[in-house]
């Protein structure tokens, strides 16, 4: 038999048959690097929420402005970056090292369309690196050689934990309260941990969160949890929040006037900044 024909615009170590959560956020961006099985899951979200793009959206401008802010006002110039997804315009080591030239940056993914983007984006950057790793496991993360000799873990770091958590599949085993714990746990005083998370707000759009999060949940994607603010206040760990505190990525520190009235999908994610003592 003649051998098995592959599509040659699929690279060997990608699956085009099941959706990645970092493909879907492309997708969701605007982005090329997705397959039609990521598409279909961004077209049932936006049957749900015909502005569910946003989530996207707002979870990118959100780091953008975290990122200003922990280089800048907070001084920080070494960066954790967990399920850092595929590169972008601006990603995190582009906004932090503008400030400091010297900042580190450590990315964290285990998608090899993500590591194989975010090797060739970074060669010739010697303070940034992308390492495989699975964040949901911070022990393994946490002793992984890169992470340890490229951190100095005796001065701060952000933590970034962009969009991620509500990916987390198992709740019932280890809870994610728990795993953000490990990670801070280790780190050292002055550090931030910054968050973004799906919402339900628990009012007139919580519907409209739980639609979305039907969708993300009976796709191939499998994922995509909406929590409530209480329970997205638990994952920071009685860390002093960073002030407006926990809020819609919308609102927290917005580079100019909001409008008027956010849609159901900028209602429906946010996320916060907190500092360890």
């Amino acid at each position: 038999m003649p051998p098995e024909r592959r599509d040659t615009s699929v690279p060997p170590f990608v699956d085009p048959a099941r959706p990645s959560i970092a493909r879907v956020y492309d997708a969701f961006l605007g982005g090329t690097d997705n397959y039609e099985v990521d598409r279909e899951v961004v077209r049932r979200v936006l049957k749900a929420a015909p502005e569910a793009r946003d989530l996207a959206v707002e979870n990118r401008r959100f780091l953008v402005r975290v990122c200003r802010f922990l280089a800048g006002q907070g001084g920080i110039t070494q960066y954790l970056d967990c399920g850092s997804g595929l590169p972008t315009a601006e990603n995190t080591h582009n906004v932090v090292q503008r400030a400091a030239p010297d900042a580190r940056v450590v990315y964290v993914d285990n998608d090899p369309m993500v590591l194989a983007h975010s090797r060739a984006l970074l060669e010739g950057n010697e303070n940034a690196v992308i390492l495989s790793e699975d964040i949901f496991e911070p022990e393994r993360l946490l002793r992984n050689p890169v992470v340890r000799s490229r951190l100095d873990w005796n001065t701060p770091i952000a933590l970034l934990q962009m969009g991620t958590l509500h990916h987390y599949n198992g709740e019932a085993t280890r809870p994610r309260r728990e795993i953000m714990r490990r990670y801070i746990d280790a780190l050292p005083p002055g550090s931030y941990v910054a968050i973004s998370h799906f919402l339900d707000p628990e009012d007139e759009f919580g519907a409209i969160a739980r639609k979305m999060e039907d969708m993300f949940l009976h796709s191939m994607m499998g994922s995509g949890i909406f929590s409530t603010g209480a329970e997205l206040q638990e994952l920071f760990n009685g860390l002093e929040m960073v002030d407006p505190g926990l809020v819609r990525c919308a609102e927290w520190r917005p580079d100019g006037l909001l409008p008027r009235r956010l849609n159901a999908a900028q209602r429906c994610i946010a996320g916060g900044v907190a500092r360890k003592p």
